[in-house]
């Protein structure tokens, strides 16, 4: 089987994301690339199921909160940018200031931010 470099970054920031989300559901505080990889693969994902970019920017600042992260990441994630493709092309999506204050928003089965 042969992957190009775009379906090896995408391969790599899947297992990253789900990393990260099994660490969220086990309590851990998520580390900056930890978070970002976790919003960027969820964000792919919805995109998959056929979200359109104004639901992935919504869904987007529903994936994590300043409790799912480690002091100072929210501070450093002020935006997240993934290349989406949609039924009619790609897309390039941005969401702005993801983490929001609040509760921990990581569920423990299922899809986070439904």
């Amino acid at each position: 089987m042969h992957f190009t470099p775009k379906d090896q970054e995408k391969l790599m920031l899947h297992m990253a994301g789900e990393l990260a989300g099994e660490r969220g559901r086990r309590g851990l505080r998520l580390n900056y690339v930890e978070a970002v990889s976790f919003l960027a693969s969820g964000l792919l994902e919805y995109a998959r199921d056929g979200k359109t970019v104004a639901e992935l920017m919504e869904l987007g600042r529903k994936m994590l909160s300043t409790e799912d992260v480690m002091e100072g990441v929210a501070d450093m994630v002020s935006e997240v940018q993934v290349e989406a493709t949609f039924p009619d092309g790609t897309k390039l999506v941005t969401v702005h200031n993801p983490i929001q204050p609040g509760p921990a928003f990581i569920c423990g089965k299922g899809r986070c931010g439904e």
